[in-house]
């Protein structure tokens, strides 16, 4: 089954040098081993279909054309042992804590600023600080991070390592939730030897955190009404919205449904109108507001930062998030866990280049065929150069926008990204993987065990994104209290 498959020179998920299962994938291996060709290649047909009968897609937009797909879906589960989920879990609570403080600081006191551990102008320049509209707001359990999507990768040695921190609207929740379903419906056999952590009972989890944002001026501490405000059924990450809304009980509603009245935000119902107190938005800041942000937006509630500002409502996640997930602020993040915490990050970054500054700039241009470029305020994969990937055109046209635009940019080495088996086209090869892990913060704070395992399925490719052609796998967290050190 795996004759042709090579792990070397990359950190495998499953497979050891030798060809071998490692430990905590001994079970999954042998069951897998009792199957057919022919009988993967039908299970494999009815996951896709699965996924498209319910439904389940996203959009990708190319050259301002719109195109609605199903997740591509891989069976073979990314598997993770105890004692690596024990430091995953601690290592992404302590991020998260040590970036809302940060959050809370710039938006209040600048003490980060004012110690010089961060160079002022990255925060003051920074396109999603708004510090006008934000500073000094007291908001619902200083909570500015209700929910971070936090990517993770694995290198050569099987170290773990934070690729990016996602704290604006970070998606793909709802297909952790669909890709174990899929593999219980369709791959059953495998769960009968294993012990993993269930999915079943952790939306109350996050509804429980989003009722915990009570703002200040609230007249129904005990029953505050919560929404989640979508951009509407056209926005790519669309399904994760209906489902999410679903599972968590609350109203699904656009910028339309909702209105501001003596600086109260209502929601329109067929009895009239309710009062709302909690918001979950999934509107970028700028689309808000059209009063107090872009004036075109037609997605947004004239007149709903006020109301913010006034402590009648509470919006999660916090206007203002981009500052900390930026990827300029991303080779900062050691520091400000330090600050804050006074701990030593438990989860290391990956080794960045700020093309600010001169020295670093002019190494990285001499290097360009080594490195990833990334454009510190894009995401999904856009604008992003693979320097060992990438044509000569392509490698000059990212010379020059950095010498045009250096502050735009960051450059990091070309990790061996940890692969995982893929079984697609009726054949076993190796694909990168990286794992996004959800963090849900309210009155505690939760780690959803596991999390999105995303796969880039286009061979040789180190891009998972599923807008760039990457797919996803179902992650499971076994049970054990992690001291087996063979775990």
């Amino acid at each position: 089954m795996f004759k042709p498959y090579k792990t070397e020179p990359f950190y495998d998920e499953m497979l050891k040098s030798n060809g071998g299962p490692r430990k905590h994938y001994t079970n999954f291996h042998q069951i897998l081993q009792q199957f057919s060709e022919e009988e993967l290649k039908e299970k494999h047909e009815t996951a896709q279909l699965s996924f498209l009968r319910q439904g389940i897609t996203f959009t990708v937009y190319n050259e301002n054309i719109s195109t609605e797909r199903t997740m591509p879906f891989d069976f073979i589960p990314v598997i993770i042992p105890p004692r690596d989920w024990k430091k995953i879990e601690k290592g992404m609570i302590q991020r998260t804590e040590a970036l809302n403080l940060f959050l809370e600081d710039i938006y209040h006191e600048q003490n980060i600023l004012r110690d010089g551990i961060i160079p002022r102008e990255l925060i003051e320049e920074n396109p999603y600080y708004y510090h006008q509209q934000m500073q000094g707001i007291n908001i619902p359990l200083k909570n500015h991070i209700f929910l971070a999507g936090i990517d993770l990768i694995r290198d050569e040695q099987g170290e773990y390592h934070v690729l990016e921190d996602n704290l604006r609207n970070p998606s793909g929740m709802a297909y952790v939730f669909q890709n174990r379903f899929v593999m219980r419906q369709v791959y059953p056999e495998f769960f009968e030897n294993h012990s993993i952590h269930t999915l079943e009972h952790q939306m109350p989890y996050m509804h429980d955190a989003v009722l915990s944002h009570i703002p200040p001026n609230s007249e129904s501490a005990n029953s505050p009404t919560a929404v989640l405000l979508t951009p509407g059924m056209y926005n790519s990450a669309y399904y994760d919205h209906v489902f999410l809304a679903q599972q968590m009980g609350i109203e699904l509603v656009e910028g339309r449904d909702l209105l501001v009245k003596d600086k109260l935000v209502y929601m329109k119902t067929i009895h009239g109108l309710k009062r709302v107190e909690i918001i979950y938005r999934r509107i970028d800041d700028d689309y808000l507001d059209p009063v107090s942000f872009r004036k075109d937006s037609t997605l947004g509630v004239p007149g709903l930062l006020e109301a913010y500002q006034e402590g009648n409502v509470a919006i999660l996640n916090g206007i203002g998030n981009g500052v900390a997930d930026d990827k300029a602020i991303y080779a900062f993040v050691p520091d400000i866990i330090r600050y804050y915490l006074k701990e030593d990050p438990i989860i290391s970054n990956v080794k960045t280049y700020q093309l600010r500054e001169p020295d670093q700039r002019e190494w990285v241009l001499e290097h360009l065929q080594e490195l990833v470029v990334k454009n510190v305020g894009a995401s999904g994969g856009y604008d992003m150069l693979v320097g060992p990937h990438a044509s000569e055109e392509q490698i000059e046209l990212f010379r020059k926008k950095i010498i045009e635009e250096p502050h735009q940019y960051i450059a990091q080495p070309t990790i061996k990204l940890s692969r995982a088996p893929s079984f697609q086209n009726a054949r076993f090869y190796p694909c990168h993987v990286d794992l996004r892990v959800f963090v849900i913060r309210g009155s505690e704070t939760h780690v959803l065990p596991g999390g999105l395992s995303r796969v880039a399925l286009k061979e040789g490719s180190l891009v998972v994104n599923s807008s760039q052609g990457g797919g996803g796998k179902d992650t499971w967290v076994l049970k054990g209290n992690g001291s087996d050190p063979s775990c």
